[in-house]
Order: C-alpha cells, then sequence, then structure tokens
C-alpha cells in the first residue's frame, strides 16, 4: 500500500471518529449559541426570601412514576402538601436553596437538540412520552400568589467537570452545563422537626415497658411482661427485682437515648373527629365504625371502655416536670406503600412502625401543699408582719411555686397533645426495637 492512500485511509477515520464524537456527546454548536453564556437562567429572581414555596419532581424508574415532593408557606404556616399539610421547618433551608438557584449561571451551552435530552438527563419528569431513563429532577420555586420565580429541570453530572451538571428550563431547547451548587432534599425528614417526644433524657426518672397481647375479637388485653424502671438519685431500680438480680445501668442509658433520639421518619393523618377528641381529651373518646377500622388497621384498638390498646404494647415515659408520655406501638408498614405517601424512600422498602402518642399529666408527683390560713399579709410591709402573717406568707410562697410547676407542667401536656393529636407516626423499626426492649435485656444477675 502507497504511503498516499495511507494517509487517505487516516483521514477518513479521523472525519468519522469526529463525527461520532459530534453525534455522541452535547458538543460544540452554532456560534450564536452562545450568545447568552454566562447569564443567570432567573436574572429577575435575586431575592431568596421571596420564595413561598418549593416544588421537587422527581421520578422512579422502577414504577416508571413521577414522585413529588412540596413545602410551602401558606399565612404564615410551613407545611409539606404532599405529606397530609404536615408543619415543616423549613424556612431556612427553602431560602438556602433559593439562593443557590439565583447563583445558577449559564455556564456552557451544549445542546438544543432534544435527541440528546435522554443523555444529558434533562427529559422532564412529567413528560408524558414514555421515556423511562433520562429524565431529569425538576425544581419551581414560587413566589406569592403562585408566581415562578424559577423552574428548571437538573440532570446528569457532566462528564469531566466536577460539580457541574446538565441543566434546562422545561419552557426551553436549550441544555446548558452549569456549576450546580445545591442541596435539594426531597426526603420528608429533612423538612421537619423529627424530634417524636422533645424529652432530654436527664429529665426521664421512670419508665414502664409493658408488653400485653390483644385478643382482636373480645378486645380482651393478655398480660405478658411489664417492665417499670425508677431513677432513685443517679441508680435506677426496678420493681418486683428477686435478691439475686439487678438493673443493667448500660442497658437503661441505651434506653433513655433510644427514647431522647426517637425520631419521625413519617406520618399518616389521623381520623378528624378523633383527632379533635385526643387534643381536648376531656373524656373517653366517642368514635364511628370507619374510624374504628382505619384505627386497627393501624394496629390499635377501642376498648370497651374507651381506652386505645395497641397490639405491640406500650411504653410509658415519665417525667420531671409532671408529663407522661404514652406511646403505643402498632402494625408494621413500609415507607412509599400504604396510602400511597412518599417518606423519602424513593421506593425503597424501609419497614417502619406506627405509633400513636399522648400525653398526660401526673397528678400525684405534686401534692398540693397546705395553703396560707388568710392573706391579709399581702402589702404589709416586713416590719409590721406579724408571726402569723410570716408563716401565712411562707405558706402562699410555698403553695405558689406549686401552682406555677402543675400550670407549666399540664401546658406542656396541652401543647404535647395538640401536636401528637392529628398523627399516626412513623418510627423506624430499629428505634421501635431499641425503646420496647424485653425485660431480660435490662435485669441481670448481681455479680
Amino acid at each position: 500500500m502507497d504511503e498516499t492512500r495511507k494517509t487517505l485511509i487516516y483521514v477518513a477515520i479521523a472525519v468519522v471518529t469526529a463525527l461520532l464524537a459530534v453525534i455522541a456527546s452535547p458538543g460544540r454548536m452554532r456560534p450564536e449559541a452562545f450568545t447568552d453564556q454566562g447569564e443567570p437562567f432567573f436574572p429577575e429572581f435575586t431575592d431568596p426570601n421571596a420564595a413561598v414555596s418549593l416544588e421537587v419532581i422527581d421520578y422512579d424508574e422502577e414504577t416508571g412514576q413521577a414522585v413529588p415532593f412540596k413545602v410551602t408557606n401558606h399565612n404564615g404556616v410551613w407545611s409539606i402538601p404532599s405529606h397530609y399539610d404536615y408543619p415543616a421547618d423549613g424556612a431556612r433551608r427553602l431560602a438556602t436553596t433559593a439562593a443557590g438557584i439565583i447563583q445558577l449561571r449559564r455556564d456552557e451551552f451544549r445542546t438544543d437538540n432534544v435527541n440528546e435530552y435522554e443523555a444529558c438527563g434533562v427529559i422532564d419528569p412529567l413528560d408524558e412520552t414514555g421515556a423511562l431513563s433520562g429524565r431529569g429532577e425538576r425544581v419551581t420555586v414560587k413566589g406569592p400568589n403562585e408566581a415562578v420565580l424559577a423552574d428548571l429541570i437538573i440532570g446528569k453530572p457532566v462528564p469531566g467537570r466536577p460539580g457541574f451538571r446538565f441543566v434546562r428550563v422545561p419552557s426551553e431547547r436549550r441544555v446548558y452545563a452549569a456549576k450546580v451548587d445545591l442541596e435539594i432534599s426531597t426526603r420528608f425528614a429533612d423538612w421537619i422537626d423529627t424530634d417524636l417526644l422533645k424529652v432530654n433524657r436527664r429529665d426521664i426518672d421512670r419508665i414502664i415497658i409493658d408488653n400485653y397481647a390483644v385478643n382482636e375479637r373480645t378486645l380482651m388485653v393478655d398480660p405478658k411482661e411489664r417492665t417499670d424502671l425508677k431513677r432513685d438519685g443517679t441508680t435506677w431500680t426496678a420493681a418486683r427485682l428477686k435478691g439475686s438480680q439487678m438493673v443493667d445501668s448500660t442497658a437503661v442509658k441505651n434506653l433513655l437515648t433510644a427514647i431522647d433520639e426517637l425520631a419521625i421518619v413519617g406520618v399518616r393523618p389521623k381520623p378528624k373527629s378523633l383527632a379533635e377528641q385526643l387534643a381536648d381529651t376531656s373524656g373517653q373518646l366517642a368514635l364511628t365504625q370507619a374510624e374504628v377500622l382505619e384505627m386497627q388497621q393501624r394496629g390499635f384498638y377501642l376498648s370497651r371502655d374507651g381506652a386505645v390498646l395497641a397490639n405491640e404494647g406500650e411504653v410509658h415515659v415519665y417525667t420531671t416536670s409532671g408529663v407522661i408520655y404514652q406511646l403505643r406501638f402498632g402494625e408494621v408498614t413500609y415507607a412509599g406503600e400504604d396510602d400511597g405517601a412518599n417518606d423519602g424512600s424513593s421506593g425503597r422498602k424501609t419497614e417502619n412502625r406506627f405509633v400513636f402518642v399522648t400525653a398526660r399529666f401526673d397528678e400525684k408527683r405534686f401534692p398540693e401543699p397546705a395553703r396560707p390560713a388568710d392573706t391579709s399579709f399581702i402589702g404589709k410591709a416586713d416590719s409590721l408582719l406579724t408571726d402569723a402573717d410570716k408563716k401565712n406568707k411562707e405558706r402562699y410562697e410555698k403553695w405558689s411555686r406549686w401552682r406555677d410547676k402543675v400550670a407549666k407542667g399540664r401546658e406542656l401536656v396541652q401543647k404535647a397533645n395538640r401536636r401528637f393529636a392529628p398523627w399516626f407516626y412513623l418510627i423506624s423499626a430499629d428505634s421501635f426495637e431499641k425503646v420496647r426492649v424485653p425485660r431480660s435485656d435490662l435485669i441481670v444477675k448481681k455479680t
């Protein structure tokens, strides 16, 4: 083969290779395509505090469904519509996300060819063409009166450009490589206060673990195992200890930590009338048959005397403020199943447990001290107080401290029940196992 022929073959191969490179990846485009390079995606969006809602729509390729997540502010109240309007703690996170979107620039134009959208991962997750792959994450930020402040689709990472993603505005054809510095979470737990009880372990001085069983036909309780732990100073004791037994201090510390760290991973709304009655707590529960059946599906039963029972027992947490938290454990469920809620698992099967939480005030904890015989000492100068006045004043001050302590405890109970009343909570299976501990893990032989 002569040198001229070899040269022609090499040139042909080079041309074909170059053409394939252009076809295979979002590549170099027309000069006019670069006119807006470096410009912000949303030049009129300059104030992150103007954002009052954020909607993220992801796509689950396994199920072929769009997965929406939204957080919004309505009349000053943050909530998550995609999760039954559960209260959100999202103002700071939304402002941070909005600020990141404001900083987005059209750093490098890549393509306006629709056929390359899949390779870039910027197909709209709401697209109805049926594409199962190549869909991006659509992020929409709105201001007051539903005004759209930003709307974009974030696609795949750009090869060879760390921190860069393919980005497209849904109403535009062009795709850009953009430096994306956003932490856009669709995890429910990232947008709420996950602390279930809001109790400090140092304030817990008694724990009762009641592992009973419920006869679903007769609604009778079958007592199985009950562990009653009490703190005496810095030492924990237990009821019905034998002479050769003692409380395992390490196991109790782990139990206290588990209670302190109980985290909400999902929620389901309670029936409206049940929620109203639980928030009131002034009498026995009275429910319709449909409401009773809904409770039973979650693993909770209404006894004939109006008490709520649970098919996996209960744990009672006593605190020094007089508040007793009662956790009833129900059925197992899986994030994303049940009634279609997305608890941030993106279709993954995560085993969780329903929890029915209420609070009550321990009236016996703070016995009422004697009241003063009379209050004529009020307004008198100390130099004019008689011995009787001084005694009545001392009684009055002691009684006032008791009154304020009881009032504070009752207020905490009311506040807690207003928070607990509307919801069946979900906790992780791991948290359930750490809190509802068997007696054999807590009581050991003396050494």
